[in-house]
C-alpha cells in the first residue's frame, strides 16, 4: 500500500519539494506518494486534519505555516523546540507529532556538500524570522560563534537571548557590523525575494569567507554584492532544500537518499 505525504504553503505552486521526494522514493525503493497543497490563509489547522482523516502518514509544512505548525503538535523533538518552529509533521495514532530539518539541511549542505566546517568560524546570520529560528540552534551545535543581525535589533536581542546562556552569540544592528569581518555570512532574511539588499557595510568578508543565501533559483543582490567584496565562496540555498528533504524523508522512511544527484538533477 502506497504511504501518503504531503508539503503545505501558500502558495505552493512553485514547490521542487514533490519532485526532490519522488526522486528519493525511487532512488530508495519506498512506496510512496507525495504531492503539493496549497491551504488558505486561515485552514491550515483544518488541511492537517483532513489530511490525519485521510490516512496519510506525514507532511513537510512552508511558509507561512511554520510557527503555526509548532503550536499544533503534540509532542516535538528537540531541535523544534529550540526553533520554534516546525517544517516536518508525522502522523501518529491520529496525534500530529512536528521536527524541524531545517537547520541540518542547512548544515549538511555547509560542511558536507560545500565543505566548510563550522567549528571555531565566525558566522554572521542574517535576520531574526522563521528561517534564522530554524537554523541557529545547528550552526550553534556545530560549534560556531553567531553574531545574529537585524533591522529590528531589538528582535535579533530577543533571539540571542534563548541562546545566550550556552555559548558565544551575539546581536547586532547592520550599522554596527562596521570594521568586523566573518568566515561565513548566512542570509535567512526575505530580501532576495524583493531582489534588496540589506545594508551590509563594506569588509565583512574574511579571508576563505563562504557567502551561503537561503534563497535559491536566482542570483540575489546578496551573492552579487558578496563576490565583489571578496567572498570566496557563494552559495545559493538549493542544496539546503534538497538536504532538509533528505533528514525529512529520513525520519519518516528511517532510510537516509543520497543527495548530491538530486541537487545536480536541479541545478539542470
Amino acid at each position: 500500500m502506497t504511504d501518503k505525504y504531503a508539503v503545505i504553503g501558500h502558495p505552493i505552486s512553485h514547490s521542487k519539494s514533490p519532485l526532490i521526494h519522488q526522486a528519493f522514493a525511487t532512488q530508495t525503493h519506498q512506496d510512496i506518494s507525495y504531492q503539493a497543497i496549497e491551504a488558505p490563509l486561515d485552514g491550515f489547522i483544518s488541511t492537517i486534519e483532513r489530511l490525519v482523516s485521510e490516512g496519510y502518514k506525514g507532511c513537510n509544512v512552508t511558509v507561512p505555516f511554520k510557527f503555526e505548525a509548532f503550536k499544533l503538535c503534540k509532542q516535538l523533538t528537540g531541535r523544534a523546540q529550540a526553533a520554534r518552529a516546525v517544517n516536518t509533521l508525522f502522523f501518529r495514532d491520529g496525534e500530529v507529532l512536528g521536527d524541524n530539518t531545517d537547520g541540518a539541511g542547512l548544515l549538511n549542505d555547509i560542511e558536507q556538500n560545500l565543505q566548510c566546517k563550522l567549528l571555531f568560524k565566525k558566522v554572521l546570520l542574517m535576520g531574526a524570522g522563521g528561517a534564522a529560528h530554524g537554523v541557529i540552534w545547528q550552526l550553534f551545535n556545530a560549534g560556531a560563534t553567531i553574531t545574529v543581525a537585524n533591522r529590528n535589533v531589538e528582535k535579533a536581542r530577543q533571539m540571542v537571548a534563548e541562546f545566550a546562556p550556552y555559548g558565544t552569540v551575539f546581536a547586532s544592528s547592520y550599522e554596527a557590523l562596521a570594521g568586523k569581518s566573518f568566515d561565513v555570512v548566512v542570509n535567512a532574511t526575505s530580501s532576495s525575494l524583493a531582489d534588496a539588499l540589506p545594508p551590509l557595510p563594506d569588509g565583512l568578508f574574511a579571508a576563505k569567507s563562504l557567502a551561503y543565501d537561503m534563497m535559491y533559483g536566482k542570483q540575489t543582490p546578496f551573492l552579487t554584492f558578496a563576490a565583489a567584496q571578496g567572498a570566496a565562496q557563494c552559495a545559493d540555498g538549493l542544496g539546503m532544500l534538497v538536504e532538509q528533504a533528505a533528514e525529512a524523508f529520513f525520519k519518516w522512511r528511517e532510510v537516509r537518499p543520497a543527495t548530491a544527484a538530486v541537487i545536480a538533477q536541479l541545478r539542470a
